[in-house]
């Protein structure tokens, strides 16, 4: 599990530090200030490989640049199977890469990434890690496996060999034979629906025209037709791929185990970036109790951290029943006075999303529309200005009725005072 992460000269801030909960991690600011940046240096201090690194056809998951003419570190800790890691990498210009540190580096456990575009990353702990051969650590293996958001679909390929077949084959596979990986996935799909409103549920397998050889896998959906997961919503499509890629990492991972004579690793650290993105308000609602929770249909013993980063006050309203600070934390960014600044704030109860839209998570004035906002703004003003006359008054009142739900709580404040000061 990760534990630390410390940086200096690297990305929107001179410094920047983080202590993670061992369960739940949330990171919440304004577009810009380093969100995904953090996600990006979480994965690269387990897995010591950027994700565009191994695959050139990512956009995202770049190497991260220091600021220019400036020394540059980064320092992580993180919880191995064995032993624990902690290190301190620097940036060397001339060789435009980050210090490594000879010999085997410690074993984060099971690291899956979900990018914001639909790329995904996996490092097994059994199929990514060192091997030793004549008693020298080398690294033969692939150091990860990332895929571009076509390749989560259509499968992902390494020269002449088929590193995984992607989701419309395995899915279709695993549904003819019906043996454990179906009966996984369909656990899993079930675990990550909308609170069994909306369960996802694999229907009749499909095709996606008469010269598509393909079986093509499809939703059962709610009313009563069977749609092609190619034709599925982008919310839907977000769902069902990272249910596929918890199954095919977990089974992968542990057949490698098998074939290694080790038992699977119960260590697993989700990062994902953004985990609301295309996800109706019902889904988000449930998305992140849903991860938590969702390893314990593939193992009996899972220790999981899930670290994301969000712009959903739905999603921060939705962990209160379950945030516990002795376990998880939550880091915010802010743009002050022309910088960037990094807090673990106390998690503070708001009651719902609307109060999260004005709690320092995301900074607004009010949860209404802009132009809500400042008529309300002028009413509020207005009701202490003892020079405010009855025509003005009015006036306001019509803009209030264009703005305002008639059960706006500040209906009630308006009519106290204006009865009271005879303006209506």
């Amino acid at each position: 599990m990760l534990k630390e992460l410390k940086l200096t000269n690297v990305g929107p801030a001179p410094a920047m530090e983080l202590e993670f909960g061992e369960r739940l991690n949330l990171i919440t600011g304004d577009n810009g200030l380093g969100k995904s940046f953090l996600l990006d240096i979480a994965w690269w201090s387990m897995t010591r490989k950027w994700p565009a690194e191994l695959n050139t056809q990512l956009t995202l998951g770049k190497k991260i640049r220091p600021q220019p003419k400036k020394a540059a570190s980064i320092s992580f800790s993180f919880t191995g199977k064995s032993k624990g890691e902690r290190y301190t990498s620097e940036y060397e210009p001339r060789e435009e890469a980050w210090t490594g540190r000879a010999g085997r580096p410690a074993n984060p456990g099971l690291v899956l990434y979900a990018m914001n575009d639909g790329s995904f990353a996996v490092w097994d702990p059994a199929r990514n890690y060192w091997q030793t051969k004549n008693n020298v650590d080398i690294q033969e293996r692939r150091p990860a496996f990332v895929f571009s958001p076509a390749e989560v679909w259509d499968g992902l390929e390494a020269g002449d060999s088929v590193l995984c077949n992607g989701l419309i084959q395995d899915w279709a596979t695993w549904q003819k034979e019906g043996g454990e990986a179906f009966t996984l996935l369909k656990k899993v799909l079930n675990v990550l629906s909308p609170n069994g409103k909306e369960p996802l549920v694999p229907g009749t397998l499909g095709k996606l025209s008469l010269d598509d050889v393909r079986d093509i896998p499809t939703i059962a959906m709610p009313y009563g037709q069977d749609v092609l997961v190619v034709h599925a919503s982008s919310g839907m499509r977000r769902v069902v791929a990272l249910a596929y890629f918890l199954v095919w990492a977990w089974l992968e991972h542990r057949k490698a185990a098998d074939h290694l004579g080790e038992s699977p690793t119960h260590q697993v650290v989700f990062l994902i970036d953004e985990i609301e993105s295309h996800l109706h308000p019902s889904w988000q609602r449930t998305i992140v109790p849903a991860l938590l929770k969702v390893m314990k249909e593939l193992t009996n013993r899972p220790n999981v951290q899930l670290i994301t980063a969000t712009h959903s006050p739905l999603i921060m309203a939705s962990v209160e029943p379950l945030f516990d600070s002795a376990q998880d934390a939550w880091f915010d960014l802010d743009l002050e006075r022309g910088r960037v600044v990094l807090r673990n704030r106390p998690f503070v109860r708001q009651g719902d999303a609307s109060r999260w839209l004005t709690s320092e998570a995301f900074d607004l004035e009010s949860a209404g529309s802009r132009e809500a906002e400042a008529v309300l703004v002028r009413a509020a003003k207005a009701l202490s200005d003892e020079a405010f006359d009855q025509r003005a008054a009015i006036k306001l009142d019509g803009e209030l009725r264009k703005v305002l739900s008639d059960t706006d709580p500040f209906w009630m404040r308006w009519r106290f005072v204006a009865e009271k000061k005879g303006w209506l």
